[in-house]
């Protein structure tokens, strides 16, 4: 299979092979970003029996959790005792299903979410979390805001990489793939710092509000996600500017060579 460019000359299997693979991996890791953005299991806490912690108290638990005047402090300990996960864009918590003066020796479980508004995601952090006179953590602010704004970021370089790639084709040329690359590379960077800053935040948030003896806590899957697309950027993004510039190369070399 050869693939005419812009000039009349044909690319080498090579080119189209490296175009074929590069546009594998960007469709892979946009979808991996979409999905790590959408669900809620960034973070995930595990307790040892949270069905001993919530049988008596698991409604007020889900009311203060649920508050809009529910706090960072309030959220977070709920999260503790109730098998909590957190997402970008939601919290969640495991409580019993049915909250009575009489709790069942294994109540059902139910897990229950509420959504951060776009005001939380740009709320201050405290240097005390709950203690609202202790002062602004700025280093916790700008991670929390950054976490937020990076994944964003991300899809839209790589959509407007795929519109710039999608416009080559119908000019048949290569060059701008170089651009396309340039674009997956920059996304890939606003991924890493993401992960960077997501870790980053945890572990000053496990510094102020340290978890129970027995609370486990670990980074879930869709954390994984996010950290498997961005090396899958870096490889698209490697693939695409050296297709574009080694062709563009071989071609005027081969011009160089006519006119000679």
């Amino acid at each position: 299979l050869f693939l005419y460019s812009s000039q009349g000359t044909m690319m080498d299997n090579r080119f189209a092979t490296a175009l074929v693979i590069a546009c594998v991996l960007s469709l892979i890791s946009t979808i991996y970003m979409a999905a790590s953005i959408g669900t809620d299991f960034w973070y995930e806490y595990h307790t040892l029996s949270p069905a001993e912690n919530v049988s008596e108290t698991g409604k007020s638990i889900w009311e203060e959790f649920v508050s809009e005047e529910a706090d960072e402090k309030t959220y977070t300990d709920a999260l503790f005792r109730c098998n909590g996960t957190v997402g970008l864009w939601r919290r969640c918590i495991t409580v019993p299903k049915n909250s009575h003066w009489y709790s069942p020796p294994e109540p059902d479980m139910t897990t229950n979410c509420i959504s951060f508004s776009l005001s939380d995601q740009f709320m201050e952090k405290y240097i005390e979390p709950g203690n609202h006179n202790s002062g602004t953590d700025l280093n916790r602010t700008y991670l929390w805001r950054l976490q937020f704004l990076l994944p964003f970021v991300s899809l839209g370089l790589m959509c407007f990489g795929a519109l710039i790639g999608l416009c080559a084709c119908a000019c048949r040329s290569l060059y701008p793939a170089i651009a396309t690359g340039v674009l997956h590379f920059l996304a890939g960077l606003c991924t890493l710092g993401l992960v960077g800053c997501y870790v980053a935040g945890i572990e000053l948030l496990h510094k102020k509000l340290p978890l129970p003896d027995d609370v486990r806590g670990e980074f879930g899957w869709s954390f994984c996600l996010a950290c498997v697309s961005a090396p899958l950027q870096f490889m698209a993004a490697a693939l695409f500017i050296w297709a574009a510039r080694t062709n563009r190369k071989e071609f005027t070399l081969l011009k160089a060579y006519r006119v000679a």
